[in-house]
């Protein structure tokens, strides 16, 4: 599927899937907006923050969702791909600019929605570990904006004539989602796997979205 990017006039082009593909054409997904940051200055400078450029208006229009229905609240979100696509490492999919993994939104202990700190000591969240119920350190998830983000990724993907293939998540952790208001619409829409894959996906939500792509 093309589409043009009305930011770097780009068209973007996916071939195969998101576990033996490429990209052409990507676009990097800017490093901060009203409500969100990227997980590191870094990592995205080393060219692991490309996606599909309508996947790319997908991502923006739900902040900017999330900035009107839920101003006090803020966003981060981790690895995507490379401009081209390809072999991801450590990854097993992000091959061909459809997925974008998003770092959990969290309160502190005063109930105040901040950033789950990124670095180089927690391999920038991705070997952080929340407990059985979503606490780490003075964290604890806002399942409330995880389904509030997740919810308004479906509806701006349906406003791009795209879909969202899956979204995994750690199962441990789903029934505290769907006890949030957005249970009933995700468990409707939305396919979030029961079964454990290779990481737990505590700290990060995994989004595959669905683009109809060239064959390889």
């Amino acid at each position: 599927m093309n589409s043009i990017n009305p930011v770097y006039g780009k068209e973007s082009t996916c071939y195969g899937t998101t576990s033996n593909g490429r990209l052409e054409n990507g676009v990097e997904l800017p490093k901060e907006g009203k409500n969100f940051v990227a997980y590191s200055t870094l990592a995205r400078s080393l060219g692991r923050t490309y996606v599909h450029s309508t996947v790319q208006d997908v991502f923006l229009e739900a902040y900017q969702s999330l900035e009107t229905d839920y101003p006090d609240k803020l966003f981060k979100y981790a690895e995507t791909g490379f401009e081209e696509g390809g072999r991801f490492k450590p990854h097993k999919t992000h091959q061909n600019g459809l997925s974008i993994d998003f770092i959990v939104p969290v309160v502190n202990e005063k109930g105040e929605s901040v950033y789950l700190p990124t670095h180089i000591l927690n391999k920038y969240g991705y070997n952080i570990e929340f407990d059985k119920i979503g606490k780490y350190d003075k964290y604890t998830i806002d399942y409330e904006s995880l389904g509030a983000h997740i919810v308004a990724l479906h509806k701006a993907a349906k406003n791009h004539n795209i879909g969202i293939w899956r979204v995994l998540f750690a199962p441990d952790l789903q029934p505290y989602l769907y006890k949030t208001k957005y249970g009933e619409y995700i468990k409707n829409h939305i396919q979030i796997p029961r079964k454990k894959s290779w990481v737990r996906h505590d700290d990060h939500y995994h989004v595959d979205f669905e683009v109809k792509c060239d064959a390889m």
